[in-house]
């Protein structure tokens, strides 16, 4: 009976835990049932399928809106278990800390802000010959800019001196890559870092900032 009812109280505490960041599992929930459908698309139109609904500059000149929504709904890498995770470490912390309209807000800006911003670089760097002109047509989907931003503005969940190391953690995650490959996604991460922390007015009057030596302490007893 003892291992039933911790069964019982660690399924109603999962369940509340989902209920308390709501647009956090709608999400993820619309990319499972997305993802599931990619799995059922042969490679050819899979890859047309999602150009489609890519951020691409070709795409962003004919209807950015409908793109900049619909590749938020979709993982390229086709594999969604570790988005479950992410999601449940930084979008639902978030999303609990924020409120559901603000922590919106720091994932609209992010992933608006960051693809109009990269994308533009892209279309200066075709202009200038540095790129080819078929990058107009570059898969560009997923959900990573407005993780970033949401990576980024948890940096104020976190009381010093340990905000600073995440934070560090944060630059260092995202500037290497640029720093190394600088392709625009990278730049686009960098980005979404940059507004994330842009993002200090959402935070305020928002509660007292995580101590995880205080929480080391209660766990001690």
């Amino acid at each position: 009976m003892n291992r039933v009812s911790g069964l019982r109280r660690g399924l109603r505490a999962a369940a509340a835990y989902v209920r308390s960041a709501p647009g956090t599992y709608v999400w993820l929930t619309v990319l499972f049932f997305t993802t599931v459908a990619l799995h059922h698309m042969s490679p050819d139109f899979e890859e047309d399928f999602l150009r489609q609904r890519s951020t691409n500059i070709h795409e962003l000149s004919r209807n950015p809106v409908r793109v900049l929504i619909t590749s938020a709904m979709w993982i390229d890498s086709g594999h969604w278990l570790p988005y479950a995770v992410l999601y449940t470490v930084f979008h639902a912390q978030a999303e609990r800390w924020l409120g559901t309209l603000r922590w919106l807000a720091v994932c609209v800006a992010a992933h608006v802000l960051a693809t109009l911003i990269s994308e533009l670089a892209l279309l200066v760097a075709i202009r200038d010959g540095h790129a080819p002109h078929s990058a107009v047509n570059t898969l560009d989907i997923g959900v990573s800019y407005a993780l970033a931003g949401v990576m980024a503005v948890l940096t104020y969940r976190i009381a010093p001196p340990w905000r600073y190391a995440y934070l560090a953690a944060v630059f260092a995650f995202y500037a290497v890559p640029l720093a190394t490959s600088r392709t625009f996604t990278d730049f686009g991460h960098f980005l979404s870092v940059l507004i994330g922390l842009g993002c200090y007015p959402l935070v305020r009057g928002r509660g007292k900032a995580w101590n995880p030596k205080e929480t080391l302490a209660a766990l001690r007893g």
